[in-house]
């Protein structure tokens, strides 16, 4: 799925309509369970995942392979765009729960996505268990809450580079994990 994925996107940047359609098809189940999960809100979440299907759309031709999976891109593009978002709304920040991994699986993809999504989100929650708990913690709130480092620093009441090692070093585990998971 993840060389279709890549041709898609190579089409859309040299303007194929229809692999922007089929990308959409095929990822804005899980994205917008992204959205969701990092927004806490429906209607916004659907507002910012059209935004990010432009973006994705007037960006598709800087995407390289070389520099990660398409799902990564695409997952980085609706969080940074939930997490513009957020910060447009100043809202408070509230506790936080540990997300509850298994939840993430989308209910709306293909039977054969979601199978996928299914595993992925089944990998996802034994490689975030393996992290220590401030790891969990930070990724949490830095990825799924879109808090930045700074705000991190406030919310765990520690200091700066303490944060930033541990996004740093659970990020690091988080791939090492992964990717013996999908070998």
């Amino acid at each position: 799925m993840a060389d279709e994925l890549a041709d898609l996107v190579t089409r859309m940047g040299a303007g194929d309509q229809q692999a922007f359609a089929t990308l959409y098809q095929r990822t804005s189940p899980r994205l917008f369970t992204l959205a969701i999960s990092v927004l806490r809100n429906r209607d916004l979440a659907q507002e910012v995942l059209q935004e990010a299907f432009i973006n994705i759309w007037r960006s598709a031709s800087s995407y390289h392979a070389g520099k990660g999976s398409v799902q990564v891109w695409l997952n980085v593009i609706v969080r940074n765009r939930c997490i513009d978002s957020l910060r447009q709304r100043t809202s408070r920040i509230e506790e936080v729960d540990l997300v509850d991994w298994p939840e993430l699986v989308s209910e709306q993809p293909s039977p054969l996505q979601a199978l996928q999504t299914q595993h992925e989100a089944t990998d996802l929650a034994r490689c975030m268990d393996g992290l220590d708990s401030q790891q969990q913690r930070a990724l949490t709130l830095a990825f799924f809450h879109g808090l930045s480092h700074r705000e991190l620093a406030e919310k765990l009441a520690a200091p700066l580079g303490s944060v930033k090692s541990h996004v740093r070093r659970g990020l690091a585990n988080l791939r090492r994990c992964l990717h013996h998971a999908t070998i």
